[in-house]
């Protein structure tokens, strides 16, 4: 074997293990759903990853985009409550738990199941993308509405002309959501956006994951937010034609 050929092999060998060693660091730091939230998850089939809890196919579907780094089954708990109400849920899971490697990954949704009216949202990060998501397909007669827990749009994901409706659900001690750039994103929401915020509830809370790096401490418990969130949820659904 000649000379560089060897180098060559080396290199391979040394980025192979780089990359392995990166993927076990991303597992070592994903935040994990709990015992209660693993137990909703077996009400819902699995799609290719992707949790799906099935509700009346004439209301609008509800597309979920995780959290950085937490695990799609962590926001079963609410996922389901919304489900019974009738509206199907799809928790998407995303290429190593993160949304930024998936921001279309909606359209595989829409396309298999046939969806002809549906929401699309996310938590944190996955609501960036979502939106994201969202404003490319605003002309699209089946997007009804874009949702955000802990989150906001940026500036690609402008929904300032959307004509659906936006809602935005946030906790009073939520230490991880960066609430100038919060505030600032405004601009690129429509007038018809509402906004709420459970006191006392916090970033993770709005999965069941235990607790999250930076985060505060909630002073409602994970129950009590689940119980919230889903309600916010249905009843904003209820408003969408």
């Amino acid at each position: 074997m000649k000379k560089w050929q060897k180098r060559v092999l080396w290199l391979i060998g040394v980025i192979a293990a780089l990359i392995l060693v990166a993927l076990f660091y991303i597992k070592t730091i994903t935040y994990t759903p709990t015992t209660a939230a693993i137990e909703s998850a077996e009400k819902a089939t699995v799609e290719n990853g992707t949790l799906a809890f099935k509700g009346d196919q004439e209301k609008p579907a509800l597309i979920f985009y995780q959290g950085a780094l937490v695990e799609n089954t962590s926001y079963s708990i609410w996922a389901k409550k919304v489900a019974e109400a009738g509206f199907s849920v799809y928790l998407v899971k995303e290429p190593l738990n993160l949304a930024v490697l998936g921001q279309n990954k909606a359209e595989t949704i829409i396309q298999s199941n046939h969806l002809t009216s549906y929401v699309i949202g996310g938590h944190s990060l996955g609501g960036v993308m979502a939106s994201r998501f969202a404003a490319e397909q605003m002309k699209d007669n089946e997007l009804k509405g874009v949702f955000f827990l802990a989150s906001y749009p940026d500036e690609k994901g402008s929904l300032k002309s959307f004509q659906g409706q936006v809602l935005s659900l946030t906790g009073s001690k939520d230490g991880v959501l960066n609430w100038d750039a919060y505030n600032k994103a405004k601009k690129y929401l429509p007038e018809q956006t509402m906004y709420h915020e459970i006191s006392g509830g916090n970033h993770a809370g709005f999965g069941s994951y235990g607790e999250q790096k930076g985060d505060k401490s909630a002073q409602v418990n994970n129950d009590e937010q689940q119980e919230w969130i889903a309600y916010q949820l249905i009843e904003w659904l209820k408003t969408i034609n």
